[in-house]
């Protein structure tokens, strides 16, 4: 698969378009991304994946939960990558065979990232400045795991779908933060919630 151009540059396209055909390779063998979604890779999932860097603050260590497929986390890193940020990537996943193929992708990627295969709840607290997480768990169970792997000043980043204002309605009841719900560009319906401060009620 070949990705559209895009307001970056020669060599990280040319990785995207690795990635993607990595993607879609390991997709027909294990469950990365759906397969009615293989044929809409850039908008559904690399796009989608890239908007969220723009809204992060800096960061020298950024932790993604339950990475499966790469997005965002090897999107992020790519981003990163581009810009000369020397940003330290942990992606968490518990799937042996996704932690197989992110770490074939960080490979052939030439990216400086490190995979964890344990459950989100079980390993030591990370520390994150940014913490991201895509289409893992509903919002208050996100804010159980930003409240372990979080670092007390740092920004978690959840994009949401349609539904994304009745969760925040479940996790406030739960749950205490600051928030700013951005327009996702990718759908009209659904938000980026950016996420900061962190308390349990």
């Amino acid at each position: 698969m070949t990705v559209p151009e895009c307001d970056v540059s020669r060599e990280t396209l040319k990785k995207l378009e690795l990635f993607s055909d990595l993607v879609e390779k390991w997709t027909a063998k294990i469950n990365l991304v759906s397969k009615s979604s293989v044929s809409d890779l850039w908008d559904r999932h690399i796009r989608d994946s890239m908007q969220l860097y723009a809204h992060a603050p800096k960061a020298d260590h950024w932790v993604d939960l339950g990475s499966g497929g790469g997005f965002p986390a090897i999107i992020l890193a790519l981003m990163a990558e581009q810009e000369g940020k020397d940003t330290r990537f942990t992606l968490v996943e518990s799937d042996q065979r996704k932690c197989v193929f992110l770490r074939t992708a960080i490979r052939e990627l030439n990216l400086s990232a490190l995979v964890i295969n344990h459950r989100i709840e079980s390993i030591e607290p990370l520390s994150a400045d940014v913490l991201s997480a895509r289409a893992l768990a509903d919002l208050s169970t996100l804010m159980g795991f930003a409240s372990l792997h979080m670092s007390p000043s740092g920004t978690a980043l959840f994009p949401k779908g349609e539904n994304w204002r009745e969760e925040h309605s479940a996790a406030k009841l739960k749950w205490a933060y600051t928030y700013e719900a951005i327009p996702s560009k990718t759908n009209s319906s659904a938000a980026i919630l950016k996420i900061e401060e962190i308390k349990h009620v």
